[in-house]
């Protein structure tokens, strides 16, 4: 840069005032985080909508663009198509199911650690096991110990249990459990979806409960308060914040899961989510934009479940305000 530049630049410079100057800075400070956001985030969005509202298959997807005939005979086809509300509430069933058990599990496992013992901490390190375990590993361990010929949870049932026969967990859509009708496969994946994602609650609630004052739990002892008592007035209302964020983390995570059902069943046996849907729409069909409108549709009603949330967040902490 020549002498005669970089006066200009610093009379520049100098005419602005610190907080101009401040704010110029953040801005080329924050301007990568702006483009990477933008080139990996918002762009891929826009052009799944706009797919959505275009006849686009996998043939002809080279000739995708942004103008093209849009129409929505891709959402009509969507809602309208077999299966679709038996689907979706299945998906319901499961984010529920994965949602509430992960959740209570990691909760019953956090009271459990709360008190120091030896060991505790290589306890909680084993506790995490599940949740750093590659899915495709965990999957499998389950689907060979599942497994109705040669799965080690069949033999101890058919051995020591006194089942008549080996389950067929992962591939019978409805079984029978003291006469009444069960969706096997479904549950079993609830089970793995409960298992696999609670030491994500576990953390949390360590976390929180470790910042719970010691005094309000002495304080309730003294006053004669069971376990049951200390537990329901002094330490739930202070997780409760906690727990209404996991609930919301959970139930978005669970509700776009894919790997866990495709990896363990294939979504067949009724566990046929929408996300297994959206995919079976882009490889079995190779229909990119029946398969774009539904993952729009997704996405939607998890955008909208997390401005309500946000919503009566903030009412929340405006009546605590008051």
């Amino acid at each position: 840069m020549s002498t005669d530049q970089a006066e200009r630049t610093a009379k520049r410079w100098s005419g602005r005032t610190l907080k101009q100057q401040e704010a110029r800075t953040g801005r080329l400070l924050l301007s990568p985080t702006v483009l990477i956001v933008l080139a990996v985030v918002i762009l891929p969005i826009a052009w799944a909508v706009l797919l959505s509202f275009q006849r686009i298959r996998l043939l002809n997807i080279r000739r995708a663009g942004i103008v093209g005939n849009y129409t929505l005979d891709n959402f009509r086809r969507v809602l309208t198509a077999s299966g679709f509300w038996d689907t979706l509430w299945t998906t319901v069933v499961y984010t529920v199911g994965g949602t509430v058990g992960s959740i209570g599990l990691g909760l019953i496992a956090a009271l459990a650690l709360r008190r120091h013992f030896r060991g505790r901490g290589m306890v909680r390190a084993v506790m995490l096991l599940p949740y750093i375990t590659p899915v495709v590993a965990a999957t499998f361990v389950w689907t060979v110990a599942l497994n109705p010929q040669y799965g080690i949870v069949n033999a101890w049932g058919t051995d020591f249990l006194g089942w008549d026969e080996p389950i067929a967990f992962l591939s019978t859509e409805t079984g029978s459990l003291f006469g009444i009708p069960v969706p096997t496969a479904l549950l079993t994946v609830i089970v793995f979806e409960t298992w696999r994602y609670f030491p994500f609650a576990f953390l949390f609630l360590v976390a929180r409960i470790q910042a719970i004052p010691g005094d309000l739990d002495e304080a309730a002892r003294v006053d004669g308060a069971s376990i049951w008592q200390r537990f329901r007035f002094v330490t739930l209302p202070q997780l409760m914040p906690v727990i209404a964020l996991l609930v919301v983390l959970r139930f978005i995570f669970t509700f776009n899961k894919f790997d866990d059902v495709y990896l363990l069943t294939g979504g067949g046996a009724g566990t046929e989510v929408i996300s297994v849907r959206v995919y079976e729409f882009l490889t079995a069909q190779k229909n990119v934009g029946l398969a774009a409108a539904q993952a729009v549709m997704l996405a939607v009603a998890l955008a909208g479940m997390i401005f309500f949330y946000l919503r009566a967040a903030g009412r929340a902490e405006r009546a605590e305000g008051r």
